[in-house]
């Protein structure tokens, strides 16, 4: 019998990836999403119910009709600016939605989870690559909210027994090789589409926060992971809550990091257009790099990096933003965009016996 899971949040941009790469390896994603910030047309592999976490009478009436195995849980607020500026609406959202799920879950039995976390749990980095064991010193309430939800993953594993796996990613990037889903924010806010805005003129120009960082070429240096990558771990993790117990707690990234002027170079090669850029001061809270060690994940999950390079994932996102018709802020009317032609092999996801 084919398993079912709930994925909160599962019309995002990580969320429905991973609903893809669920479906393709057996098992039925179930999507809770409110859609303030996914998209209905994202929704494509298993049904959508419409609902906010913050509605336990509407969540209780979504677990008790397709009786998930699991939760996947994505449906959170992301943007660390945002979290700073209103960090009530944080704490709200992301500690105590998180809080109703697993108490709705604990009331059903339902004791698989796989958390959707950050490196912003880890704060300004004290050594490069960060492995899981680097102090947890968030700088923002958003990292902060992370690291909330995941002590309540370990008390929620001693005194219930929840079996779950938080995973810390760095900075999702790319799309579906056959772009039929991909990254459209409102308002987009990550470096890799706002560079495919600019070379397509959907922006006058890229900004550049400092040129003086001590790096290689003086500007940031973050670690960029593909999208379908993500998608394979929280497979994979699915797959060890099944024999894991606790609260395990994993980095995703390729472990090695690229500069805002490398993003910029290789969109333009991507591209094949000058991308326009200006020089603006550096943002408050900006550390000079973010490097994961990926190494416990590869041990632990058996996942590895299909997609590493930072080109691929430049030329994927570019596929799907010129395969939405027009741009991404089309794709945000509900329009789906067209299929091409490459294709991945799925991460199989070993699963127990629904009952």
């Amino acid at each position: 019998m084919t398993e079912t899971v709930l994925v909160t949040g599962g019309a995002g941009f990580v969320g429905s990836h991973t609903c893809m790469a669920l479906a393709a390896a057996g098992v039925r994603p179930v999507v809770y999403d409110n859609l303030s910030h996914g998209h209905r047309w994202a929704v494509r592999w298993g049904p959508l119910e419409q609902g906010d976490l913050a509605d336990r009478g509407r969540l209780d009436d979504v677990l008790d009709r397709h009786r998930p195995r699991a939760v996947l849980h994505f449906a959170s607020s992301i943007e660390a600016g945002e979290s700073v500026r209103d960090p009530g609406a944080f704490y709200e959202n992301n500690v105590c939605n998180t809080l109703r799920l697993l108490q709705a879950m604990n009331d059903r039995g339902i004791d698989r989870l796989v958390f959707s976390s950050s490196a912003a749990v880890y704060g300004n980095p004290q050594a490069l690559p960060m492995s899981e064991s680097h102090p947890k010193d968030p700088v923002n309430p958003y990292g902060a909210t992370k690291l909330m939800c995941e002590r309540m993953l370990q008390d929620f594993a001693g005194a219930y027994g929840l079996k779950s796996v938080a995973l810390r990613y760095f900075n999702a990037a790319g799309a579906d090789a056959r772009s039929r889903i991909g990254e459209a924010h409102r308002p987009e806010t990550h470096l890799i589409p706002l560079v495919l805005e600019a070379a397509d003129g959907a922006r006058s120009h890229i900004s550049i926060f400092g040129d003086d960082y001590p790096t290689a070429d003086g500007t940031c240096v973050r670690d960029y992971v593909h999208v379908s990558d993500l998608a394979d771990a929280h497979c994979l993790a699915l797959r060890h809550t099944l024999t894991g117990d606790g609260a395990a707690a994993f980095n995703l990234g390729t472990g090695r990091g690229h500069s805002v002027q490398e993003v910029i170079a290789a969109a333009e090669k991507v591209t094949g257009r000058k991308i326009p850029r200006r020089l603006d001061r550096r943002r408050p809270g900006d550390p000079p790099a973010l490097v994961a060690d990926p190494s416990a994940a590869m041990a632990q999950l058996r996942w590895t990096p299909r997609f590493p390079d930072l080109e691929t994932q430049i030329a994927d996102a570019w596929r799907w933003r010129k395969s939405a018709p027009g741009s991404a802020v089309q794709a945000y009317s509900g329009e789906r965009p067209a299929t091409a032609a490459r294709t991945r092999q799925p991460t199989t996801v070993l699963r127990r016996r629904a009952v």
